[in-house]
C-alpha cells in the first residue's frame, strides 16, 4: 500500500516509520528537510518538502497514493488563532481537497484529546487518580483551546469529505505520544526533571506521572492504531481515542477495539517507576 504521510518528521510520523518500516511504501511530506541523526535523514524514503497550506505544492504528492496519514499541524495547545490558521485549518482542508482530487479514498487524521479537553480541565487533578467519568466517540465536543478547536474543525472537514465524497476518514483523538527518550508513562514527569522544572519527590512530578498514566499512548500503539485504520475498509467517518491500555483513562478505547481491531500492546499499569 502506498501511503503519503504529512508532517512526517514529527513524533508520530517517526513512530510510523520506526514501528512499521516495511508495512507500507511511504512518501514523506514535511515543510522542512532533516539531517544529522534524525531517522528520516536518509534516502530510504521519497520525501517532498512543501507546506500543507500550499495546494499547488502538495497536490502532485497525492497522485498514486492509496491513503494519506495527515499529521502535519501546529501542535502547541497554547497556540493563538493566527498561529494555527494556515497549518491546522487551511492546511487540513487543503489535504482533504488534494486527496479528493487525486482519488485517494482513505485519510487518517491526527486529531487530539484536547478536542474534549474540558472534561479534564473541569476535573483536574482528581481525574488523574481515578474517575467515573467516561468520554467516548459520542460525547459532546468540549475544546480546551484554540488548538483544540482547530482540530475539531479538521474533524468536521473529515466528516464533510466522507459524506459528500465517499472517502473513508479516521479521526484519531491522540493522547500523549512522545519521542523515544520519553516513551513511557513517566515521560512528562522525567522531562520536567531533566529541564529543571521540578524534583522527582515533588507534587508536580507525581501529578505529571499520574496524568501520563491516563493519557499515554506508546509509539508502537499509535503505529498500531494507524495500521488498523489503514487496513480497515468498513468506516465512512468515525472518531477513535488514541491511548494505550491504561486502567485509569477516562477516554473509551473499546470503540476502536470493536470497529477497527485496535488492541494495544502496552499499558501504563505495567510501570511503577521510570526506566533507569
Amino acid at each position: 500500500m502506498d501511503v503519503l504521510v504529512t508532517g512526517s518528521h514529527g513524533t508520530v510520523g517517526t513512530a510510523l516509520t520506526e514501528q512499521l518500516p516495511e508495512a507500507y511504501d511511504y512518501t514523506l511530506l514535511d515543510r522542512r528537510r532533516v539531517d544529522g541523526d534524525h531517522p528520516h535523514a536518509t534516502d530510504e524514503y521519497e520525501t517532498v518538502v512543501a507546506d500543507v497550506a500550499d495546494y499547488d505544492a502538495i497536490r502532485p504528492a497525492f497522485d498514486g497514493q492509496d491513503a494519506v496519514v495527515h499529521l502535519a499541524g501546529h501542535t502547541d495547545p497554547e497556540g493563538t488563532f493566527d498561529d494555527l490558521l494556515d497549518t491546522n485549518i487551511v492546511g487540513t482542508h487543503t489535504v482533504f481537497e488534494a486527496a479528493r482530487d487525486a482519488g485517494v479514498n482513505t485519510v487518517v487524521f491526527a486529531s487530539t484529546n484536547h478536542v474534549v479537553g474540558m472534561y479534564e480541565v473541569a476535573n483536574e487533578p482528581d481525574i488523574y487518580f481515578g474517575t467515573d467519568i467516561e468520554v467516548d466517540h459520542e460525547s459532546p465536543v468540549r475544546p480546551d483551546s484554540e488548538y483544540a478547536s482547530s482540530k475539531a474543525a479538521g474533524e468536521v472537514f473529515g466528516r464533510q469529505y466522507a459524506e459528500n465524497h465517499g472517502m473513508n476518514v479516521y479521526a484519531l483523538r491522540i493522547g500523549s505520544v512522545r519521542d523515544p527518550a520519553y516513551d513511557h508513562p513517566f515521560g512528562d514527569a522525567e522531562r520536567g526533571v531533566d529541564e529543571g522544572r521540578w524534583a522527582r519527590d515533588s507534587d508536580d512530578y507525581r501529578t505529571q506521572a499520574a496524568r501520563m498514566s491516563c493519557l499515554w499512548q506508546s509509539r508502537r500503539d499509535i503505529a498500531h492504531m494507524v495500521d488498523c485504520s489503514l487496513q480497515d475498509d468498513s468506516v465512512r467517518f468515525d472518531v477513535f481515542y488514541g491511548l494505550s491500555d491504561n486502567e485509569r483513562a477516562w477516554f473509551d478505547i473499546d470503540h476502536a477495539r470493536e470497529k477497527i481491531g485496535y488492541d494495544p500492546y502496552d499499558s501504563a499499569d505495567d510501570w511503577d517507576m521510570p526506566p533507569r
